[in-house]
């Protein structure tokens, strides 16, 4: 006997969507200076839900004006005790606000609600909270006695995590004396002008915060804006790689978090169910909307046929479909275009000569979706080995000793993360020591804290957001004022 999940749909009362939101510069609201504007979109019913003014080169001058006077005549000079009310302040309208923060994300982005609610938005306030309590002993973060902030931060953001990348860029900005502006993705920038709303509610001072929305070519101007000190980046290698090329020669600083092509590595002693559960947290969780997912899973020879048994029977459990529904595992796809690349890269895997398994699920009419998949018989010379996705979709490799599991793991242009799944602790320090990546869990998959530094190698971009080392982005030792 089997029993069918009834919905349970989160209510969509709970948030107030505007039909139309402007620019937050200088501490309000306003309108572009062209007037135009973009739609932002559900991807689970590609229903409207707002229009959003798009910044032009005055919008980005004027914000960039707005930060540099908040810094010199404000922030830049207020105690660090001073900032770190401000920021509690933030983290505790955060958490009173995170059912509808965590409903806007999961209409926005199509994430699952149980995602948004339950891993998103606590980690948006502890980072908060966590950067907070850094504001006023920042002379003793291991940056010398006295650092000293850089001035104002352009800070450009990516559609997948938006509410939580905003977190990891604003907070450690703030609680260092930094101003910033900030540019969220095209396709989900409802949750960053929410925020833009808590500033306010939370009596930040004007100009400190500034939001300002837009597609690549808005974020071009505010990372080349001469006015700016310092580049954070989120996003695609390929966008990485210009920011990186318009900077060179500037004294502005910059951190890069980029593409991944993470390996999830299974030894034959490791316990079957819960390293399948661990690849299945590592590659579907948020539709694999995940620069550090684990897609590619690399399991020892002699138990590859059990775990790719095991891993099949569990993705016949996920349900897929309405994100707002607390029983969806696997939510919708953000955009028309991310999913015609799903697609394009699960055709040449085909083409190629790999085998793909996808779990049945019901697809809905409308919205953007695509169905967890595996591909087994992968090669390191198939393009699904070796270009990032972005999707619920894993390649299964073979090792036989641990030797090849490295030397396969770290062939790639990647270097953003890696799990290791096996009893013996002596062979993680082994592997953790040669693996070629930033961040290495074991015996688990997307852990995160904001204690915990996270950065990349490689491809993956350089620098590192959350703990200690986090901090470093934004101060220098240079006496600036």
């Amino acid at each position: 006997m089997t029993f069918e999940y009834a919905p349970a749909p989160e209510s969509r009362s709970v948030v107030n969507i505007a039909a139309r939101y402007g620019l937050f510069i200088d501490g309000s609201f306003v309108e572009s200076s062209s007037g135009a504007t973009f739609p932002t979109i559900n991807p689970a019913t590609e229903e409207v839900l707002s229009e959003v003014a798009e910044a032009g080169a005055d919008d980005v001058d004027r914000a960039v004006r707005a930060a540099r006077r908040a810094y010199e005549e404000v922030w830049g000079r207020m105690p660090g005790r001073d900032r770190a009310k401000y920021l509690f302040r933030i983290a505790r309208l955060i958490q009173e606000r995170s059912r509808e923060l965590a409903v806007l994300e999961s209409l926005d982005n199509g994430k699952p609600i149980r995602e948004s609610r339950d891993v998103d938005l606590p980690l948006v306030a502890a980072h908060f909270f966590y950067h907070a309590g850094w504001a006023d002993k920042l002379g003793h973060a291991g940056h010398g006695p006295d650092p000293q902030p850089l001035g104002v931060a352009a800070q450009v953001i990516p559609w997948n995590f938006p509410l939580l990348m905003l977190a990891w860029k604003i907070a450690p900005a703030l609680a260092c004396g930094n101003t910033v502006v900030l540019k969220p993705a095209e396709t989900t920038p409802l949750t960053a002008l929410l925020f833009a709303e808590i500033c306010q509610q939370a009596d930040l001072p004007p100009g400190v915060v500034n939001i300002i929305t837009g597609a690549g070519e808005t974020g071009r101007l505010l990372v080349e804006h001469p006015g700016v000190d310092k580049v954070a980046f989120t996003g695609s290698t390929e966008v990485g790689k210009t920011i990186l090329r318009s900077l060179a020669g500037s004294s502005k600083r910059l951190t890069l978090e980029l593409g991944g092509k993470a390996a999830n590595i299974v030894f034959d002693d490791a316990p079957i169910d819960e390293a399948v559960e661990g690849v299945v947290n590592g590659i579907y969780f948020n539709q694999g909307h995940v620069c550090c997912a684990g897609s590619r899973l690399l399991v020892q020879e002699s138990i590859a046929d059990e775990i790719v048994d095991a891993l099949k029977r569990r993705l016949g459990t996920l349900r897929l479909g309405d994100p707002l529904d607390k029983n969806t595992d696997i939510g919708a796809i953000n955009s028309s275009e991310q999913l015609a690349r799903i697609a394009a890269l699960v055709s040449s895997g085909e083409a190629e000569g790999a085998e793909r398994w996808s779990a049945p699920c019901d697809i809905p009419e409308r919205g953007w979706w695509f169905p967890p998949t595996v591909f087994t018989g992968v090669t390191q010379a198939h393009r699904i080995a070796r270009e990032e996705i972005f999707g619920p979709v894993l390649s299964v490799l073979t090792f036989r000793t641990p030797d090849e599991a490295i030397e396969k793991a770290n062939n790639t242009p990647y270097g953003l993360s890696a799990g290791i799944w096996t009893e013996k602790g002596s062979r993680i320090l082994w592997m953790a020591e040669r693996l070629r990546a930033g961040v290495i869990w074991a015996n688990t998959f997307n852990r995160f804290d904001p204690t915990s530094p996270f950065g990349g190698y490689k491809e993956s971009g350089f620098g590192r957001e959350g703990g200690i080392q986090g901090l470093g982005a934004y101060l220098t030792k240079e006496v600036t004022r």
